[in-house]
Order: C-alpha cells, then sequence, then structure tokens
C-alpha cells in the first residue's frame, strides 16, 4: 500500500520529496518503492527527465483510479473519525489569517458553536484532494488543478504606511524619499498601480521580507511603504495603524479564493463556513 501511495504522489507531483514528505519517509525509501513495484508489475512506471519523473502512458493510464481511489479511502477514514462533522480544518496564507480572518471567526463560532475550527497558516499549496484539510484561502488567479474556486472580490490593492510616513507622501513620485518595503512573496503589480495613478514609475528601494505577515507588520511600525490589499488594509486604516496616503487603488488580475476540492464531497461543516465567508465579505 505505501508503495502505491508512493507512486499515487510521485504522479502527481513529479518529484520523490512530496511522497517521502507524506509519507513519513526518506527520498531513497520512496525510490525504492518505486523500484521494487516497477520489478514486481514488470513495467516502467516513470520517465526519468530534466524537469522530474514524469509517468509513462501505462502509468498514466491508471492515474485517475488511483487519485480517485485514495480520495474514495481517505473520505472513508475521515467519516469514521468524525461522524458528526463537527471539526474544519482549512489552511490559508498568514496576512489573511491574521489580517482579516482570525479578528472575525467570533462571529462564525458565535453563530455555529458546534464546529471546531482548525487552522493551518502557509504559504504552501495544499493537495485538497488528498490531506486531512477541508477547504483554503488561497491568493492568485483561481485557476488551481483538481479545485473548485470561488473569488472573495479581494482584487484591489494600493500603498498604505504608517501615519508619520504616509504625512511625507504627496504624490506618487515622493515613494523614491522613502523606504519601500518589498514583500518578496507579493503578486501585486506596482507598475500596474502607478499606471493606475497616472503617474510615471520611480524608483524605490527598502527592507525586504519574505513572510508577507512580517511585511505588514514592518509597515505598522513605520518602517516603510507597503503595497497591499484593500481589504487586508482596511481593519488597520480604520484605527489609525495605517494610512493609505493617495486614495487610488488598482484593479489587478488576482484575487483571495475559496478553495475545495473538486474530487471530494464537501460536506456539510464546510459548507457552513463558506456561506459565513462570502456573508462577512460582503458585509465588510
Amino acid at each position: 500500500m505505501n508503495a502505491v501511495r508512493a507512486i499515487e504522489i510521485v504522479s502527481r507531483t513529479g518529484s520523490l520529496a512530496p511522497a517521502a514528505a507524506e509519507l513519513g519517509v526518506t527520498v531513497g525509501a520512496v525510490s525504492q518503492h518505486i523500484r521494487r513495484a516497477e520489478a514486481r508489475l514488470g513495467v516502467d512506471l516513470f520517465e526519468r527527465t530534466r524537469a522530474g519523473l514524469r509517468p509513462t502512458p501505462q502509468l498514466e493510464v491508471v492515474r485517475p483510479l488511483l487519485n480517485s481511489g485514495f480520495t474514495a479511502l481517505l473520505d472513508a477514514v475521515r467519516a469514521l473519525q468524525r461522524p458528526d462533522q463537527s471539526v474544519l480544518t482549512l489552511t490559508m496564507g498568514s496576512v489573511f489569517a491574521s489580517r482579516w480572518l482570525v479578528r472575525r471567526l467570533p462571529h462564525f463560532t458565535a453563530g455555529h458553536p458546534q464546529v471546531e475550527l482548525r487552522l493551518v497558516a502557509t504559504g504552501r499549496l495544499v493537495d485538497l484532494a488528498t490531506s486531512d484539510i477541508d477547504c483554503a484561502i488561497r491568493y492568485g488567479a483561481g485557476s488551481w488543478p483538481g479545485t473548485h474556486a470561488e473569488p472573495l472580490g479581494m482584487r484591489t490593492y494600493q500603498p498604505v504606511a504608517a501615519p508619520e510616513l504616509a504625512g511625507r507622501l504627496k504624490r506618487p513620485a515622493d515613494l523614491a524619499l522613502v523606504p519601500v518595503i518589498e514583500d518578496m512573496s507579493s503578486m501585486m503589480s506596482w507598475p500596474d498601480w502607478f499606471k493606475a495613478a497616472g503617474s510615471a514609475q520611480v524608483a524605490t528601494g527598502g527592507p525586504r521580507y519574505t513572510d508577507p505577515a512580517l511585511a505588514f507588520e514592518a509597515a505598522t511600525t513605520g518602517q516603510g511603504v507597503l503595497m497591499s490589499i484593500d481589504r487586508m488594509s482596511a481593519d488597520a486604516i480604520k484605527t489609525g495603524q495605517l494610512v493609505a496616503p493617495f486614495a487610488c487603488s488598482a484593479d489587478g488580475p488576482n484575487d483571495y479564493w475559496f478553495v475545495t476540492s473538486a474530487v471530494r464531497r464537501t460536506n456539510k461543516t464546510v459548507s457552513l463556513f463558506r456561506d459565513w465567508l462570502m456573508e462577512e465579505v460582503a458585509a465588510t
């Protein structure tokens, strides 16, 4: 069973490492699983390419059966473990969790006290078909294979800064005179914002962060100007921690999305949370 599971994961990801992490074994052990399975079956399962391991035509034919089989097993185990469907496990990025969702969760738990929430804050794209994660909130174009994604309407973005720093910004060209935080994981475009503001782009520089939550915290403490999704900074602006000095937003191609697996059954708890989330977004 471990060998078949390893084959399914590697065929989906093209790499041994994700299978090793999911199975809790070494990469070498996964490689041995595959070699022994190939010897036992008498067929080659993967082509070794520079881009990774590619399923052979024989394996490609049965991949849908492997995927659906393990999905069915996972659903069966979860049904035994949680017959009342009272636990909801969801994953999202750290900024969405800390700057928007967590402070609103009391609204959900007040209306649904029977649901136990488990939050996994990570930038990693978790496979919703084979993991124990029920749903996800992701930022991007919404085109993740094997998923169903609904937009949350959080596309617009603009620069924000702590009040003292924002007071030095009268026009977009002034951004060249102050520190500008670089969120290295950001998918928001500065050139597109300058275009929306009707200004030529200027050179900027400042502290760099690999964690978007830390970049946001740096902005609130006055370390620099940060490009932020409007809805992510709305609470900090309301409390006076941040200011939007130019009052001009760009409408980007990306959005936050509520994401579920396209091959797994959506249970009642997921539907409850989805409905509440959409109502909360509309209300704010």
